[in-house]
């Protein structure tokens, strides 16, 4: 009798080690989980700081080359370009 005793004290003890174990892991599965999220917000707001400077920079090879740059003359002459046929389409629609 006292062998399954033991026994049944052995198991309730290891299955007490596992209940303390399982939390702790769920804590730190919350944790990692709140440390995502938060690495997800940082990584948009970095997104969208990027693709404002990218149109930043845009801007600023055309008024450079506006201003006499001959580096970006070939982009902005295509960026003219593409607005004068945007502006030829948008007539021709209000034209109809």
């Amino acid at each position: 009798m006292s062998e399954i005793t033991e026994i049944i004290d052995t198991l309730e003890n290891k299955v007490q080690k596992l209940f303390v174990k399982i939390n702790s892991l769920e804590e730190k599965n919350q944790a990692l989980q709140k440390e995502i999220s938060i690495s997800a917000v940082s990584q948009q707001n970095q997104n969208l700081v990027l693709d404002k400077l990218k149109k930043e920079m845009e801007s600023l090879k055309i008024t450079n080359s506006l201003l006499g740059s001959e580096d970006y003359k070939r982009d902005t002459k295509l960026k003219i370009n593409s607005l004068i046929r945007e502006i030829d389409y948008c007539i021709a629609q209000i034209a109809d």
